[in-house]
């Protein structure tokens, strides 16, 4: 009996790390492997033609030092632009995602469904729709200039604004949902509490609601900023050469002028500033809740 016990005590220690054995055999194939592979392109040197490029790895620290020099311009406005569009995503989710979680009674799930439909559309399609909607002959141009708020040369389509308005758009359901499940968790009888101690429907807000819903503040954030600073579709259809981010110069680098080391070492250099400043962020703001 003590032998059965044993060999049962062991099967139960081991059985944890027997779970996540695929999990982590997953992360080994298909993100330790290829970053690592993409550490050592970033540190090698280019030959050959552009049909055929040849990598040799020679501890180039070069690459690194080209992608801060040539490119500073296009990794400042990518986190700028991503900036923008995830406070946009916030103070444009948050009445939402207040609505389904408080007011929305029996029509919650409906709300939900019609928030969520657009996003079956491909991103793609999604951005060259916009595309259609911003341009020069469009309809929301003409609407525009004829109440005067846009001049009769001025135009939506290839602006800073147009890149912003598509990141906005096209990651605000990460922003919503984190959202609502922060907001749905909150107990109702906190903010009826709140009001029976004559706090007004401001101070609710900024004493109970915000910081109880700081959690999905903080994922939806996340969420959003991190795919924004790299995307490069919105820029290349709703943008021009002026409003270029780093995803294009990375896509550039990798298909077109076959300069991989460059590229390689661009997005390494973009990794590891988004891990800062992630890193920084949430330590801001904490995580605790977050689990």
């Amino acid at each position: 009996m003590a032998g059965v016990a044993t060999s049962g005590r062991q099967r139960s220690k081991i059985a944890p790390y027997l779970m996540v054995l695929p999990a982590l055999v997953y992360l080994g194939i298909f993100f330790v492997v290829p970053f690592f592979t993409l550490a050592k392109t970033s540190l090698s040197t280019s030959g050959g033609s552009v049909y055929l490029p040849t990598l040799t790895f020679a501890w180039d620290f070069a690459n690194y030092a080209e992608a801060f020099s040539e490119y500073r311009e296009q990794i400042i406005r990518s986190f700028t632009y991503s900036l923008a569009a995830t406070v946009l995503c916030v103070l444009l989710a948050f009445p939402l995602a207040y609505v389904i979680a408080f007011k929305a009674g029996r029509f919650k799930n409906l709300i939900l469904g019609l928030v969520i439909l657009p996003f079956f559309v491909t991103f793609l399609i999604r951005t060259i729709a916009w595309k259609t909607i911003l341009a020069d002959e469009g309809w929301l141009v003409g609407a525009l200039g004829s109440i005067g708020l846009l001049p009769d040369e001025g135009r939506l389509l290839s602006t800073s604004w147009a890149v912003i308005g598509g990141l906005t758009y096209n990651w605000i359901i990460f922003m919503i949902l984190p959202l609502y499940v922060s907001l749905e968790k909150i107990d109702p009888r906190l903010i009826e509490a709140s009001k029976d101690l004559y706090s007004s429907n401001t101070r609710s807000f900024t004493k109970v609601i915000l910081p109880l819903s700081m959690p999905g503040v903080l994922a939806g954030s996340m969420l959003v900023f991190i795919p924004a600073v790299g995307d490069f579709i919105n820029a290349d259809y709703l943008g021009s050469t002026q409003t270029t981010m780093i995803g294009n110069v990375i896509q550039k680098q990798f298909l077109v002028v076959k300069d991989y080391p460059a590229a390689a070492a661009l997005s390494l250099v973009l990794m590891v500033i988004i891990l800062v400043g992630v890193l920084l962020y949430t330590r801001a703001l904490g995580t605790e809740d977050l689990v």
